[in-house]
């Protein structure tokens, strides 16, 4: 009997088309990669060690439409297009916490976290008539989901938009200045569009991780050398947080191919 009323009241839900959710400040989405937007790496950048992540996104896929307005569109080799999404990543192995993460669970940067912690569980990547998904907590993760929680979603329409669309409207302001380093970058580097296309045909898809230096000539309004400071500092110091744990070796090999980068920028 038990079980069937459990079963009703889900149906009943799903009729109702609502979503509920909220933080319970767990801290367990707080590991690994952290997509960032430009104002958030420069603000950061004596905090997270950076880089940038490029994903291409085929029209097939769901997010192509969405990834082209926000990001960029490539034209391949076989003249196949693909949209990209380009982004600066605090590139953290997702064994370790994010370096703004307290031992008690709870961010030490609350009041001027990045817009990306702000906006989750939303992803502004995703068409907000897919964004229901999102709110599926992640294995481990202790999100409240109950009823109990706050209604976040009707009718596949985000309730508070406010965090929401002020992450996605710095992600479309930033996107000229980023289509433009993309097309730079790709006209002066030998092999990448051959590497874009590889990844862009693999069945499950997959990114390219570039350093911040081939992005600091494309910034405008940015003072290169503060940031290629802060930035030296940081990337060192994960590299000696890694040191020769093999299972984070590429970690610790960027950490040092970057901070090489931030050295010759200074």
């Amino acid at each position: 009997m038990r079980i069937w009323t459990e079963i009703q009241e889900v149906l009943r839900r799903l009729m109702a088309n609502e979503r509920h959710f909220a933080c319970t400040a767990c801290g367990k989405c707080c590991y690994g990669l952290l997509p960032l937007t430009l104002a958030d790496a420069c603000a950061h950048a004596d905090r997270f060690p950076l880089g940038v992540l490029w994903m291409p996104v085929r029209p097939n896929q769901r997010a192509h439409a969405i990834t082209a307005r926000i990001g960029t569109s490539v034209r391949l080799r076989d003249r196949r297009s693909v949209a990209v999404r380009i982004t600066a990543v605090s590139y953290v192995p997702p064994s370790l916490p994010c370096p703004a993460l307290s031992p008690d669970g709870k961010c030490s940067i609350h009041d001027s976290k990045p817009a990306r912690c702000r906006t989750m569980p939303f992803f502004p990547y995703v068409d907000d008539a897919e964004q229901a998904a999102q709110l599926l907590p992640r294995k481990g993760w202790e999100c409240d989901v109950s009823e109990a929680a706050p209604i976040v979603l009707r009718d596949r329409n985000i309730l508070d938009r406010a965090d929401f669309d002020a992450e996605r409207n710095q992600l479309l302001a930033q996107a000229p200045l980023l289509r433009r380093y993309a097309e730079a970058t790709l006209a002066a580097t030998p092999g990448l569009l051959d590497k874009l296309g590889m990844v862009a045909s693999r069945p499950l898809g997959g990114e390219l991780l570039l350093g911040m230096s081939t992005l600091l000539p494309h910034w405008p309004d940015i003072d290169a050398q503060d940031f290629a400071r802060r930035q030296q500092k940081v990337l060192g110091d994960f590299s000696s947080l890694v040191g020769d744990d093999a299972t984070v070796s590429e970690f610790a090999h960027r950490y040092r191919q970057w901070g090489r980068e931030m050295g010759r920028i200074l």
